[in-house]
């Protein structure tokens, strides 16, 4: 749909007639038409967006955490005409890759999206310090600029502190009262928000730090705990309690609930299927550069959004046993 808008040689080299037609057709009957006020502005620009990762993000195959991101960070750029550049010379340090260096090109693009798990706090300071437009994937905390009063940092994030709290409710009124949360819960923000969520509506929450740990180990722990329902910062470590429950004869979910605060890596990697959260990830990429648009002509006074995951019911979250 976005190189039919385009309507140029390249797009019309790249799309049979007979698809074109359709796309064409449902645009009459919607009355569909792209931001014209979005595409007017950019033209005043050089219609570069620059991509900055802080973490490996390409190759990336069809099952890669960041794949949904990207594609929907390329569709909105296409759908606007714009290109996109990827910074790829920034060093590592500390293991962290670094937007500022001696090298930086950062401002040969109109403006960045950011992408990463974590983001060093000095940098993002930086970059709202200097004036950079940007926006960064992933809900951010506000950052210090001059000491007196904080600044809000461009964003676009799921709203895990939602999501995680509406699946609380649904342990608690299946009669779940001993809740544990296994993960770091702090640090990060999609970290802090899954715990505070959790804890904004369970009432006995054990916090239970899983990096590191033997999953048999932690299953023993929770168990002694007098745990019913575990929620797991990373789906990984609920598929791993849940072999390590069966290998103690232990039933999921009859005698011990999980709960993934994110998707699985890859179909089929539980039976039952785990209940836990879809993150908006191809919405997010999307709607990313919208917010930079926004930030890049100030059509907006909010450069933040929070969008909601769907909830994935799955089958290892079920009534406590007396």
């Amino acid at each position: 749909m976005s190189l039919v808008l385009t309507n140029n040689s390249e797009a019309a080299s790249r799309i049979a007639p007979a698809t074109r037609e359709r796309v064409l057709k449902v645009i009459r009957e919607t009355g569909y038409v792209a931001d014209p006020l979005a595409r007017s502005l950019l033209r005043q620009h050089n219609q570069i967006l620059g991509i900055f990762t802080y973490e490996p993000v390409f190759p990336a195959g069809s099952a890669d955490f960041y794949h949904p991101f990207l594609q929907g960070i390329e569709a909105c750029a296409e759908s606007l005409g714009c290109d996109l550049l990827l910074f790829t010379s920034a060093p590592v340090t500390d293991g962290t890759r670094r937007i500022f260096h001696e090298n930086n090109r950062l401002r040969l693009a109109d403006g960045c999206v950011l992408l990463g798990r974590e983001t060093p706090r000095e940098e993002l300071t930086r970059l709202v310090r200097e004036g950079h437009a940007f926006v960064s994937v992933g809900r951010r905390d506000d950052v210090d600029i001059d000491g007196t009063a904080p600044a809000r940092v461009p964003c676009v994030g799921a709203d895990y502190a939602g999501a995680t709290s509406e699946l609380a409710r649904r342990a608690v009124a299946l009669g779940h009262r001993r809740i544990a949360y296994a993960g770091s819960g702090e640090g990060v923000e999609s970290a802090v928000d899954r715990l505070g969520g959790l804890r904004a509506v369970a009432q006995d929450v054990l916090h239970e730090r899983s990096a590191g740990r033997d999953p048999a180990d932690l299953l023993a722990a929770l168990l002694a705990a007098g745990v019913t329902a575990v929620f797991c910062e990373l789906p990984a470590d609920a598929v791993a309690l849940h072999w390590a429950a069966l290998a103690c004869g232990l039933r999921v979910p009859e005698d011990l609930s999980l709960v993934g605060l994110g998707e699985e890596d890859g179909p089929g990697t539980l039976e039952p299927p785990l209940t836990c959260l879809r993150i908006p990830r191809r919405e997010m990429g999307w709607q990313s550069v919208e917010v930079l648009v926004d930030v890049l002509h100030g059509t907006s006074d909010d450069h933040q959004r929070l969008l909601p995951c769907d909830l994935v019911p799955g089958q290892t979250l079920g009534p406590r046993q007396i």
